[in-house]
């Protein structure tokens, strides 16, 4: 295994351990400081923290190499997955509250997370990306029966491949057993002010 530098990470605030921990993670090519601003639309009732992805990405960094975009490669999102449950087992053990909200690349890591161990997490919110298929987590039906999920998509989103968007949004929304909030948009691959206003009111949701 590659040795992975600790985690940096940006609170929104200082981390209140009594608090529900919402944690924002990034797209491709981007960092923790420029996700870190959704939380002054979310609600205040939780601590948030967004954590710095692994690998260096032009000026960014990235949650895993991969084989195309949305196609992570499996050891890579396996390895990464692990140094991510690290960290989090230190500021959020067994008992504390976690939500998960992803923004592309960081949406399908948050879907590797939230697959791979359902019962760990509170809900994920998988804004403008693909859930990791073929990727060595489980897409199987059912597999997220009852857990609450968010899904953003732009119909005029042209980064992430439509079949994979397509696939994400059925699985989500007739095949996982999730219990989905889903939203779509007239936009493309990017965040706009009516998807942000129905993100904060299913994280508060989440958190009643």
């Amino acid at each position: 295994m590659n040795h992975l530098p600790d985690p940096l990470v940006q609170w929104h605030s200082t981390d209140d351990p009594t608090q529900p921990l919402v944690v924002l993670l990034h797209g491709r090519g981007s960092r923790e400081t420029e996700i870190i601003g959704l939380a002054d639309y979310l609600p205040a009732v939780a601590s948030y923290a967004a954590v710095r992805a692994p690998i260096a990405e032009g000026r960014g960094f990235a949650w895993f190499a991969n084989r195309g975009i949305g196609r992570p490669l499996p050891d890579s999102l396996a390895q990464n997955m692990a140094w991510f449950r690290e960290w989090l087992e230190g500021v959020a053990p067994a008992g504390r509250q976690v939500i998960l909200i992803g923004f592309s690349g960081g949406a399908a890591f948050a879907g590797g997370l939230i697959l791979d161990d359902p019962g760990r997490f509170a809900g994920a919110a998988i804004l403008y990306g693909t859930l990791p298929f073929d990727a060595g987590v489980p897409t199987s039906p059912d597999r997220l029966q009852g857990v609450p999920m968010f899904v953003a998509q732009g119909d005029a989103d042209t980064v992430i491949p439509a079949k994979l968007l397509d696939a994400t949004w059925r699985y989500l929304g007739a095949e996982s057993g999730a219990e989905t909030t889903a939203v779509r948009s007239v936009g493309g691959h990017s965040l706009d002010a009516g998807t942000a206003a129905a993100l904060a009111e299913w994280v508060t949701g989440q958190l009643g």
